[in-house]
């Protein structure tokens, strides 16, 4: 069957649709498709930035199982990931479903809220500095004010990493605000049926809410993990590492051998172990959640 040719109308269309495509195409190209493959390349090569690079195959990934920093990065990571992720998700629903009844000055309350996840990086860190101080901060006067033992918080190895799981909390608004969303689409009829059924309040959140807040609940357990396996710019600013590499993640260590110590091939083949291990994590929750993720007229 001989193809139609196509009109001077349709030619117009598909031109206009790719170029309105293009600037996303290219920048696509340039500044993720283009490193990624040539992060791949650097990954089998040793490079310092100032001499030619030499191949060097797999050696890279060898040397990925014989370094133990790569290893106390990646404990310090997922520690820090599989304790402040489910504790972000627990802090953000229950703070949008407190924003989600009718109060007074509700949107004066979740513009409070939603702040602190707008607050620049850099004056995050300075706030955080003061209040975790030993001597002088926030954190430690309270304590006093309550009759506990002080803490060197950010100083001491044994507290290094539950301090940041502790800032994680601050910057929640992001994830409220989608659980707030989700939340406000569930629709009022299914809370009626329950209470007519005699449901309680939990019944009605465990039965309602979370079944139809679930692929919610699933974005942001993924957005979660993924963003808590890249966290840098606070470890960075705040311990760079110390003490006694109890906040060296991942990221940072990545940072450390390809800009300070300018081991560009040994960095490269790290940042592809973290890819695989955040890819392996999503694909798993993307497995699981066909177990308890509801979806509105289709399966559950």
């Amino acid at each position: 069957m001989a193809r139609r040719p196509r009109s001077k109308l349709m030619r117009r269309e598909a031109i206009d649709g790719y170029l309105f495509i293009a600037p996303w195409l290219l920048g696509f190209i340039l500044w993720v498709a283009g490193p990624m493959i040539a992060s791949i390349v650097l990954s089998l090569m040793r490079w310092d930035l100032f001499s030619p690079p030499v191949w060097v195959g797999l050696e890279n990934f060898k040397q990925l199982f014989r370094n133990p920093l790569v290893g106390v990065s990646l404990w310090n990571t997922a520690f820090y990931t599989f304790l402040s992720v489910p504790l972000n998700l627990i802090v953000a629903l229950t703070t949008a479903l407190l924003l989600n009844q009718q109060l007074r000055f509700q949107a004066w309350f979740r513009t409070f809220f939603y702040l602190p996840s707008i607050m620049p990086a850099v004056a995050n860190a300075v706030l955080w500095f003061w209040i975790l101080n030993p001597e002088v901060g926030l954190a430690n006067a309270l304590l006093r004010m309550l009759g506990l033992p002080e803490l060197q918080w950010l100083w001491h190895p044994a507290t290094a990493k539950p301090s940041f799981i502790l800032m994680g909390l601050w910057g929640t608004g992001n994830t409220m605000v989608i659980f707030l969303a989700g939340l406000q689409g569930i629709p009022q009829s299914l809370y009626e049926a329950a209470e007519i059924d005699g449901a309680n309040g939990w019944q009605r959140f465990r039965s309602v809410t979370i079944p139809m807040l679930s692929p919610v609940i699933l974005f942001n357990l993924v957005l979660g993990i993924i963003g808590s396996f890249q966290i840098f710019t606070s470890a960075y600013l705040l311990t760079n590492g110390g003490p006694q590499n109890s906040t060296l993640f991942t990221v940072l260590y990545l940072y450390r051998l390809g800009f300070e110590q300018f081991n560009m091939g040994f960095a490269s083949a790290l940042a592809w172990l973290l890819f695989a291990i955040i890819l392996a994590f999503t694909l798993a929750q993307l497995r699981l959640s066909r177990a308890w993720v509801y979806y509105e007229g289709g399966e559950a």
